[in-house]
């Protein structure tokens, strides 16, 4: 077993990763991971996650309170945030939030990452959806990432950043290399004249991969209630079967009916 020492130090490795990255920005983000059910390790507030040593992190029980903090340092104040993450998921060991610069922009921007457009991205993240503003540092933010718990291991945080949790700290960071690379690709081939998207049929394909891989975590790929009801997928549902479940809207509706006129007259989309 890892001690506490230890994880400090990949907590601090960690954080040196997503600020050389560009990920954050002087004090922003914040990394947290699960000891036990009522002992976690967390960064301060404050501080640049660039810059940590062991000594800086704190720990906090289950409900944020400071069980050890040297003096000078305290909890990060979106400790609610991840909290409610371990609460929601036992299965996660640790959760990271920063402001990855492409997919904090797709964030403001009000545009969920749901187009298939990379195997990778597909297998590992299915989609990520957007979780509605709220205050940072209160329950609004936590009250708004909760409905997505159950079906994603990530989530953009609207006008705010991006939040990806895991079962070890390095998957939790692996998580949010991902999101921000899917985000580029993204970003990039929509300045190209837009992306190529998968078919249904190829992204079904990787959700069966997935299967076969028995990857942990959630995906559209074992818990989206709509592909399991032969309906539409996160990936044209514009991650809202994260939270409602309910993918027949009018867009949907037009796609249909537009690609049945097409297969009826013989012609390829």
């Amino acid at each position: 077993m890892v001690n506490e020492f230890e994880i400090k130090k990949q907590i601090c490795e960690i954080g040196k990763r997503i600020y050389n990255q560009g990920m954050v920005a002087a004090n922003d983000g914040n990394i947290s991971v699960k000891l036990n059910d009522h002992e976690f390790l967390c960064t301060p507030t404050g501080v640049s996650k660039g810059f940590m040593t062991p000594e800086y992190i704190c720990k906090v029980d289950e409900n944020g309170n400071v069980i050890q903090a040297n003096p000078g340092f305290k909890p990060s104040s979106e400790i609610k945030m991840h909290m409610r993450v371990y609460k929601e998921r036992p299965d996660v060991q640790s959760v990271v939030h920063a402001h990855p610069i492409y997919a904090t922009s797709f964030a403001i921007a009000g545009i969920p990452l749901t187009q298939p457009i990379m195997p990778e991205a597909v297998i590992a993240l299915g989609c990520v959806p957007i979780a509605e503003y709220g205050t940072p540092s209160t329950t609004e933010i936590p009250d708004a990432v909760a409905k997505y718990l159950q079906h994603f291991d990530a989530v953009l945080l609207a006008n705010h950043g991006a939040l990806t949790f895991s079962d070890s700290l390095l998957n939790a960071y692996h998580k949010m290399e991902s999101v921000e690379f899917y985000a580029k690709l993204l970003f990039n081939s929509k300045l190209l004249g837009g992306p190529k998207e998968l078919s249904k049929e190829q992204v079904e394909r990787l959700y069966e991969i997935r299967r076969q891989f028995g990857l942990k975590g959630k995906h559209p790929a074992n818990v989206c209630v709509n592909n399991k009801d032969g309906k539409a997928s996160c990936h044209s549902c514009g991650g809202n079967c994260g939270s409602n479940c309910t993918c027949d809207n009018d867009a949907d509706v037009v796609a249909e009916i537009t690609r049945k006129v097409i297969e009826q007259l013989g012609l390829k989309k």
